[in-house]
């Protein structure tokens, strides 16, 4: 299939939402390895649609974005035409008139959202606009239903080099957690650490930066405080905002040995890190407006289907639906607290045959069933279209 492609493109990398900039390229060349043609702009940076906060910023980028869009998708349509429109937007970046008359063209529309239960207590009316919904989150689905919206609930996108397709041909003796620092990884840790376990952490924010920090913006008057407090209420809900004047009054936070600690590292090191330890950890858990202060929820990340295709001895957090995504204890392992955490860990470290039958029938299940191409089959399908029609 000829697939426009807007998923969060950008030209910057880095912090904010430069960030999202990997999900094109994990897209782009899932799409292109399944036979698919990759149609892209080179005139519209899609991260920079979320960055803006002023109302007439976000209008003017709004209006430009998708008149280039429309007026590519016609160039397109007359050279050889356009079969699908793939997006990942979040409800400010959607111009839903543009969305509907793209559907008008005779061009199917998907959008992907994959923070759904932790951004959303219903589904943002701009989605109405997309023929399909493509929803990783297992929790998100009654959302979904309950708005009436075609949906189908299928991995997050992953790609990883043909050469990491295969088992690693060493192991390190240590268990591993590559990922930025948030407050709950680091009480889990903090309580990991007083189980007795050890674990080897790496990435933004566990090392204290050299660099002086940025100076604190100037406090807000108590107008704007107002505002501000309304626009969330709007948002989220009075639940939600009881739960965020709780988190006022939480305790200090815990954190994990020193010694445990060490900063990011570059890409061929993450990669070899995720495959070479003796057990690779995922966290699952996240903060929401819906959560009370002190509680989370859990949902199934990007991490593990990279750490599984990678060949990686995966232990991770449970989150609903990762047994829709493997044989919990067969292919992964999996634990529900910093106690149960421990537990895994020393069992998978004494047992080198079961780290061995884990990575590989893992990384049997994730390079077979949830990848690019087999999701973009399920969605041909979902919306009538041919999955079979691909071209080079």
């Amino acid at each position: 299939m000829r697939i426009y492609l807007a998923f969060f493109q950008t030209q910057a990398r880095g912090p904010g939402t430069a960030n999202y900039g990997f999900w094109a390229d994990l897209l782009r060349a899932g799409l292109t390895e399944s036979g698919h043609t990759v149609l892209e702009s080179n005139q519209v940076d899609w991260a920079s649609g979320l960055a803006l906060r002023e109302a007439h910023a976000q209008r003017a980028w709004l209006d430009r974005a998708w008149s280039v869009t429309l007026a590519e998708l016609a160039q397109h349509q007359a050279a050889g035409g356009v079969d699908l429109f793939l997006g990942y937007f979040f409800p400010k970046q959607i111009e839903p008139a543009a969305v509907r008359e793209i559907a008008r063209r005779g061009i199917p529309t998907v959008n992907f959202f994959c923070d759904n239960v932790r951004e959303y207590r219903r589904v943002p009316e701009e989605f109405r606009a997309f023929d399909l919904q493509w929803v990783p989150e297992w929790a998100a689905l009654p959302l979904y239903a309950a708005a009436g919206l075609k949906h189908l609930h299928a991995p997050m996108p992953m790609w990883v080099e043909p050469e990491f397709r295969r088992l690693p041909a060493r192991e390190e003796n240590s268990a591993t957690f590559l990922g930025s620092h948030d407050s709950l990884r680091s009480e889990l840790f903090s309580a990991l650490a007083a189980h007795g376990a050890r674990l080897r952490v790496h990435g933004k924010g566990w090392v204290p930066a050299s660099d002086p920090a940025p100076a604190p913006l100037p406090p807000s008057g108590p107008w704007r405080r107002v505002v501000n407090q309304a626009a969330f209420w709007r948002e989220h809900g009075t639940r939600a905002l009881f739960h965020k004047w709780g988190r006022t009054r939480v305790r200090p936070l815990a954190r994990p040995p020193a010694d445990w600690l060490g900063g990011p590292v570059e890409r061929a090191e993450y990669t070899r890190l995720s495959r070479e330890s003796a057990v690779t950890v995922g966290v699952n858990r996240f903060e929401s407006p819906q959560t009370k202060a002190g509680r989370f929820g859990t949902y199934s990340r990007l991490r593990d289907l990279e750490a599984t295709m990678l060949g990686a001895c995966y232990l991770t957090e449970w989150a609903p639906g990762l047994d829709q995504l493997y044989d919990l204890d067969r292919e992964i392992a999996v634990y529900r607290d910093a106690a149960g955490l421990a537990a895994q860990l020393s069992a998978l470290l004494a047992d080198p045959a079961r780290r061995a039958a884990l990575r590989a029938a893992a990384q049997r299940r994730a390079l077979a069933e949830h990848t690019v191409g087999r999701t973009m089959d399920r969605i041909a399908v979902a919306l009538g279209l041919n999955p079979s029609a691909k071209t080079s």
